[in-house]
């Protein structure tokens, strides 16, 4: 029974401190996370864009205004050298695909925004 109260206390402890000291740190780390995610599902909208761009090409421009969007709110959640990298590979591709696509390419290659997007992924992840 005592033993358990140690253990109690220590994690309320830890969690109260965490509270007090890391809660700007968690904040940002959640909101990176929220953020990639939002960035996955403007991702797969730009991936359904393009194999239909036939019927509605002004959705590859909607998918693609929506990931530059979540990238400015990425930009602002954390100082991450390896996040900011893949922010600047996702900005890239973005504006490569959005100069082919106002260059008449209906079907642009879109690898480099999958693969930076999956980066972010991997960078906002916790653990």
């Amino acid at each position: 029974m005592k033993r358990h109260r140690s253990i109690a206390l220590a994690v309320a402890t830890a969690a109260v401190l965490t509270g007090l000291v890391g809660c700007g740190a968690l904040d940002k780390a959640m909101d990176c996370v929220k953020t990639a995610d939002a960035i996955a599902t403007s991702v797969d909208k730009l991936q359904q864009a393009v194999s239909t761009a036939s019927n509605d090409p002004t959705q590859i421009e909607e998918a693609l205004n929506d990931i530059n969007t979540e990238m400015g709110n990425l930009k602002n959640t954390t100082d991450n050298a390896d996040l900011s990298k893949a922010v600047d590979d996702l900005t890239k591709g973005v504006e490569t695909v959005r100069t082919a696509v106002k260059n008449g390419d209906a079907t642009p290659d879109i690898k480099p925004i999958t693969d930076a997007a999956t980066e972010i992924g991997k960078v906002c992840t916790p653990g």
